[in-house]
């Protein structure tokens, strides 16, 4: 097995396995057929109209087709987003983005900003964060050792995005150019998937790079960095604890 996605598969370790979502720019009759013959079931397709990029919806995933899947991911012919477990999950995720109805992929100083205070925040509560590049915004990613409850996952991620938020507002920006996902979303968890580390974004065609500081990593130092965080990253349940009692509260 390809050892990017042995590392994938760890790093991604409890989200479900058995449904995906599929962005890819193959297309056809023939493709559906492919992923039917092989036992997956296709619960919707989406097909844009300037053919770049179309989503399927794959249910029915067995282990070894997922690494099948997954192999297409780190071949870049794919990208393969998951969605999280509906009850407790041990990642969580913050997806930062844009929020102009025109230019949608352009990075503005709002992304920017709020993206510094989140990951500044989230170091300051102990979670040592993995920042992933993903065309007009960012992913922030952070494991835990173990899965955490979504009640208690979706507020404290709510209330340190919050934080972020409040300081676009003290230095006179417009929280309303961007916008926070949040992932789990104990509200629509069910239909929000969140596209892995490891391709190529599916519009742009530029690797899922890792920002270090203010340094976007190259595609091999990302791989590195990506594979230290897998062994090294994850946050303590106990630290996880006084993180939330100190930004939800132990009431």
């Amino acid at each position: 097995m390809d050892r990017r996605v042995e590392l994938i598969k760890a790093f991604y370790r409890g989200l479900p396995t058995n449904r995906a979502k599929l962005e890819a720019s193959i297309y056809g009759f023939a493709f559906l057929s492919h992923l039917q013959a092989c036992g997956m079931h296709l619960e919707y397709g989406e097909l844009t109209v300037s053919q770049a990029l179309h989503k399927y919806k794959l249910t029915n995933i067995s282990e070894a087709q997922m690494d099948n899947l997954l192999a297409w991911h780190v071949a870049k012919y794919c990208n393969v987003c998951l969605y999280f477990d509906a009850r407790a999950n041990s990642l969580m995720a913050f997806n930062l983005d844009n929020n102009h109805a025109v230019n949608n992929g352009q990075l503005i100083p709002e992304v920017a900003l709020a993206l510094r205070m989140l990951v500044e925040n989230l170091q300051r509560l102990g979670c040592q964060p993995l920042t992933i590049a993903s065309g007009r915004g960012y992913h922030v990613w952070c494991r835990l050792q173990a899965a955490v409850p979504n009640q208690r996952l979706y507020p404290f991620m709510l209330n340190v995005a919050a934080a972020a938020l409040q300081s676009l507002q003290e230095r006179g920006m417009d929280h309303n150019q961007m916008k926070f996902n949040l992932y789990p979303d104990v509200r629509i968890q069910e239909l929000v998937s969140l596209r892995l580390f490891g391709s190529e974004h599916a519009k742009n065609h530029v690797f899922s790079r890792v920002l270090h500081g203010d340094t976007l990593l190259d595609e091999d130092a990302s791989w590195a960095y990506f594979e230290n965080h897998q062994e090294h990253g994850a946050m303590p349940i106990h630290a996880f604890d006084k993180a939330y009692d100190a930004v939800v509260g132990s009431g």
